[in-house]
């Protein structure tokens, strides 16, 4: 059963919304024979068409929703951004780029708008969304934006760059128990309400998984994510020529599956508020859990890229000149950049998003990616 909140209560229409959730759920489980693991349940309540919590109406960026990525915090972002990117393109075979899980379409706006001012790479610019929702609004907002197309699954070919920010991170898990020497695989069950509940893990492939990258002789739960690995492997199959961007909050191997990260990294998102309540008003809240950018960097390698950095936030916008950026607003003094100023330093803080959050770039055959001080930050030897 859902625990009693703080956290601010949902109007009636939203809590009608998530019943409807939950009764989706509750069918999902009866059909099943009255268990679903959990990555099933992440799936209807995040994307279960017309219901989940990126597929219905509600508000999830900005100020009025649950949480505000870098693109909407500030322009500088994307502004800092479509330098190295101009780089990489500048390599491909062709100008393209294709952002997955586009957002709100700031990110798309900030760079198409950056480059046709500075004059910079002509590009056709493709979106895949999942979420109608989501993508209903970036047509209204890119509209006047006529290089954006949006396309319904991966290209067969792909030249020019691939973008996902907080793409990952969204990507429904497994989560995997081992309790005094079983192995088990966390689910949902309804008993008068939804319930967590372990079941023997029934696939062998995966317990060899979690057993490598678990600590050895300790109770452990965490998330595997082979659907987000083989998200990353396909794009990498595909790509003839350019490089994979991948920006999220997660770790390498050896600090995700650490001894004392014993009950994984599964959270809640809602009302700008963390919490770790999977059943706190389903298909309202986001869900998800951190990367494991070592399991992304294999799956790149199988893939046949070539792993070219592995850099904080920080240091990534650092290299790529977002201070300069910061600079171009003007005076110091003013409001304008005041705020901006305010928006930068929750990037780049350690305490903020400058450290949890990393960024992997990956090229076919090692194109050469150019940032400048990047290699004396680069952390790719420790994944």
């Amino acid at each position: 059963m859902r625990a009693a909140s703080p956290l601010p209560e949902p109007d009636e229409a939203a809590r009608a919304q998530s019943a409807a959730v939950v009764a989706a759920v509750h069918r999902a489980i009866d059909a099943a024979g009255g268990w679903i693991p959990l990555e099933r349940y992440m799936q209807l309540v995040l994307y279960a068409p017309g219901l989940g919590y990126y597929a219905a109406g509600a508000r999830k960026f900005g100020a009025q929703g649950d949480f505000v990525t870098a693109p909407e915090m500030t322009p500088l972002f994307a502004r800092t951004l479509s330098r190295p990117l101009a780089r990489m393109l500048d390599r491909a075979d062709a100008r393209d780029v294709l952002e997955l899980g586009a957002g709100s379409g700031a990110m798309a706006a900030g760079l198409i708008d950056t480059w046709r001012a500075q004059g910079g790479p002509p590009v056709r610019y493709r979106i895949l969304e999942v979420s109608p929702d989501l993508r209903a609004r970036q047509q209204a907002r890119l509209a006047a934006h006529e290089s954006v197309e949006w396309i319904d699954a991966l290209p067969e070919r792909i030249d020019g760059v691939v973008l996902m920010n907080e793409v990952l991170d969204a990507v429904p898990p497994r989560l995997i128990v081992r309790d005094a020497g079983r192995w088990l695989e966390r689910g949902v069950r309804w008993n008068g309400g939804l319930q967590l509940e372990d079941r023997v893990l029934a696939d062998e492939a995966l317990r060899a998984v979690a057993q490598e990258r678990f600590p050895p002789d300790v109770d452990y739960a965490s998330e595997l994510n082979p659907a987000a690995e083989a998200l990353v492997q396909s794009i990498g199959e595909r790509m003839q020529s350019g490089a994979l961007v991948m920006i999220d909050y997660g770790f390498p191997q050896h600090e995700y599956y650490h001894p004392q990260r014993s009950t994984g990294t599964l959270m809640g998102h809602y009302r700008h508020r963390a919490h770790a309540d999977p059943f706190l008003w389903p298909g309202l809240s986001d869900l998800t859990a951190h990367v494991d950018f070592t399991a992304m960097a294999l799956a790149a390698e199988r893939a046949g890229l070539v792993i070219e950095a592995f850099v904080s936030l920080a240091a990534f916008l650092v290299a790529a000149g977002i201070a300069d950026e910061l600079a171009a607003v003007g005076d110091a003094t003013s409001q304008a950049f005041v705020r901006e100023a305010a928006a930068v330093q929750r990037l780049v803080s350690p305490a903020e998003m400058g450290e949890l959050f990393k960024v992997m770039l990956a090229a076919r055959d090692g194109d050469g990616i150019v940032l400048p001080n990047i290699a004396e930050m680069d952390r790719a030897h420790r994944l």
